[in-house]
């Protein structure tokens, strides 16, 4: 009795150190992205990171520690932001968020009561597929003018170009032909290598790191609700939760469970908008579960949820390193600008292969003009109205995808 008691209380300390491990390795995984977003839309890093770990245990909390995922920046919503924060600033752009966050949490409770065929028939491929495409593409420009130079004010175009491309090359190596943990880091490897090249050709300042204090609380930003702002962020909730389902499928798949029914995808949902709202909270980023991590747990068969905990405890306490967050802010803008080149067309990418595993003809008169104009008023700056209410880019685009398809007469195939 007494030796089986004290191998069963010796059991959860010797395990303390693989779980510590593990969960930073994850930690480890998501950080290059994680830390991308804030980077890229004016935002502070450390703040997403605390937003990161806290919209992580949220997710943990409401699903019961069931699902081994952790949630952190979504990419998605990086065009928005941008340009909610150059319209309306960055409180203004957090009720926004806060608004999107909400827009989950009724999608959960109207999958709860109704079930999941309401969305499909509301937002098909056909709408969601040209999206998300338009999310990727509308950035290409902001890309383009990072790796060459145009938005950094100190490093010209010779300089610039080396970098990012630099950059772009390591990313898409580790991505393409990395094996095992270096192939779900390539993000990560390709900053190391853009920041490493900078700091040998002098274009790194450090001096915010010298003057960063070591241990700091982050720079919380409280929201502030502005209609236009609200408008302008609600619609472009819809293809993240709708990507979420896959997510849910992908890491059923991984663990051989099916989180759809337990704890069930309106918990998910739930828990996924609750972490964007309590993100919103503190001027932190949406949060989305992480493809990356999934990847890492399906090569380390780390089913436990309880590793993402741990990640998430981490990445709370590593927010409140001043230092970090100072010297992540050094990074020069070819080196991100490189990488988002990969990045966003990857997005675009997603979007077009949503609507190739759908199977429809995309040259179909209904199916043609949802995608076209999906496409065209998303990436060309098409707007509606004026001031408090203007409607453009990917908010335009989700909305025109949405009432079209609901007033075009269907397909005999799509019925």
């Amino acid at each position: 009795m007494t030796d089986s008691s004290t191998s069963a209380a010796a059991a959860p300390v010797e395990s303390l150190p693989r779980t510590l491990l593990t969960g930073a390795q994850m930690l480890f995984v998501a950080f290059g992205a994680l830390v991308l977003v804030p980077l890229l839309t004016g935002l502070d890093p450390s703040v997403a990171l605390f937003t990161a770990g806290v919209g992580t245990l949220v997710f943990h909390g409401i699903t019961r520690v069931t699902v081994p995922v952790f949630l952190a920046s979504s990419f998605a919503f990086i065009a928005p932001i941008q340009g909610s924060v150059a319209s309306f600033g960055i409180p203004a752009t957090m009720g926004g968020l806060m608004a999107a966050g909400l827009v989950y949490v009724v999608i959960s409770q109207a999958v709860r009561l109704k079930g999941t065929a309401w969305l499909h028939r509301l937002l098909p491929p056909v709408v969601v597929g040209p999206v998300i495409m338009v999310i990727g593409l509308a950035l290409a420009p902001v890309a383009v003018d990072m790796a060459t130079g145009e938005t950094s004010d100190h490093i010209g175009y010779a300089p610039a170009i080396f970098l990012s491309m630099a950059s772009l090359l390591v990313t898409l190596t580790l991505a393409v032909f990395g094996r095992g943990l270096l192939r779900l880091i390539p993000i990560m490897g390709g900053i190391v290598t853009g920041y490493v090249l900078a700091l040998i050709m002098g274009l790194v300042d450090f001096s915010p790191v010298r003057e960063a204090a070591w241990l700091s609380i982050p720079a919380f930003t409280a929201p502030s609700f502005h209609w236009a702002a609200i408008l302008f962020m609600i619609p472009v909730a819809i293809a993240p939760a709708v990507e979420h389902i896959g997510d849910m499928v992908a890491i059923g798949s991984v663990t051989r469970k099916n989180y759809l029914e337990k704890p069930g995808l309106h918990r998910t949902l739930l828990g996924d908008g609750l972490a964007t709202t309590t993100a919103s909270l503190f001027g932190g980023p949406p949060n989305t579960t992480y493809s990356e991590v999934t990847g890492a747990v399906t090569l380390t068969r780390a089913f436990n949820p309880r590793y993402m905990v741990v990640a998430a405890c981490l990445a709370i306490g590593l927010a409140f390193v001043a230092k970090l967050g100072a010297l992540l802010q050094t990074i020069p803008g070819p080196v991100m600008g490189g990488i988002m080149t990969l990045l966003f067309g990857s997005i675009a990418v997603v979007g077009m292969n949503t609507l190739v595993r759908a199977g429809h003809s995309l040259t179909a008169p209904r199916n043609l003009v949802v995608i076209s104009l999906i496409l065209v008023f998303g990436i060309g700056g098409m707007q509606f109205g004026g001031g408090q209410f203007t409607l453009q880019g990917v908010s335009l685009a989700a909305l025109v995808g949405i009432l079209l398809n609901w007033v075009l007469p269907r397909a005999e195939e799509d019925e």
